[in-house]
């Protein structure tokens, strides 16, 4: 892996794991949304994952810093989990999940934006050309993609990338607001935020058609697999390999996405697809600095 320091064997397989399921998180929502509906769906998504973080701390007697900070717990909720899970959520109705898996690898280009506007971070060649590769890539996705360009397809593409962009905007805000707060008071105070944000309008409209048990089964899977433990590995490799190692599973994410897509869907790639796919991981590398060259790679791990 791109990086400063080789991975144990445990962490390349925690990595590759991660990344083989928040790929197929993609092709579960592609299962579930249209019998639950996009805001049930991720309504249940998120109240029963946080339901299992919430037994999980109170069996390790793990303190959980939450009631002090929920405020800004419905903000991140919102940004972080609410707004994007249901954005993907309502695009899955329309475009495949091939498609969505390759449109939200995106998310870095945004959150390099948005942390050099915000945070002060720097902008550098690297990061704005890998910016314009990415909105080349998702072009071609689009595009290339086998279905047709119709008004809905361009809106499913539109609301994957305000979903990426909210994701950026709520890492920029967990960075600036809750420094010093433990990883797991983090997760479960962002899904409890992102659970009563969603409560009001999941209880006014509950599934509409009649559940089959494919579909509470892909529900599941995105509650245990997706969630819970997904972000149990995702910080696992934060403290243990720091998060620059971490951040290399948003290249695995699209790849398994499409895989899984083909595998357990059907669903066709086309060769405008995979361009845009390897058009995106290119960028991503470039404005995440995972692909520098060697002598500033060097220079970035020697103490200043």
């Amino acid at each position: 892996m791109l990086g400063s320091d080789a991975l144990s064997l445990t962490q390349l397989a925690a990595l590759v794991a991660l990344g083989a399921i928040w790929g197929a998180s993609y092709i579960f929502i592609r299962v579930a949304v249209e019998p639950f509906g996009p805001v049930p769906l991720m309504f249940l998504r998120v109240a029963l994952s946080a339901a299992i973080l919430l037994a999980f701390a109170r069996w390790r007697r793990i303190p959980l810093d939450i009631r002090r900070h929920w405020r800004r717990y419905l903000l991140l909720g919102a940004l972080s989990s609410a707004v994007p899970f249901t954005l993907i959520g309502w695009a899955e109705l329309t475009v495949t999940a091939s498609m969505a898996a390759i449109l939200m690898s995106t998310t870095p280009l945004f959150a390099t934006l948005l942390a050099a506007l915000a945070l002060g971070e720097p902008l550098t060649i690297a990061k704005l050309i890998g910016g314009a590769l990415g909105m080349l890539g998702v072009t071609l996705t689009v595009g290339g993609s086998s279905l047709e360009l119709t008004a809905d397809v361009l809106l499913a593409t539109g609301a994957l990338l305000a979903a990426t962009l909210c994701y950026a905007l709520g890492g920029v805000y967990a960075k600036r607001s809750f420094a010093g707060v433990n990883s797991l008071s983090l997760s479960t105070g962002q899904l409890l935020g992102s659970s009563c944000v969603l409560a009001p309008v999941a209880l006014i409209r509950p599934p509409q058609h009649e559940l089959s048990g494919i579909a509470i089964a892909a529900l599941l899977a995105l509650v245990l697999l997706c969630t819970a433990l997904a972000y149990q590995l995702y910080y696992y490799l934060i403290i243990s390999a720091g998060p620059t190692q971490a951040l290399t599973v948003t290249l695995l994410v699209p790849i398994f996405g499409v895989g899984w897509g083909a595998l357990l869907l059907g669903e066709s790639i086309s060769a405008g697809m995979l361009a845009g796919l390897l058009i995106v991981l290119l960028s991503v590398g470039l404005v995440t600095g995972m692909i520098a060259p060697a002598s500033k790679r060097r220079r970035a791990i020697m103490p200043s």
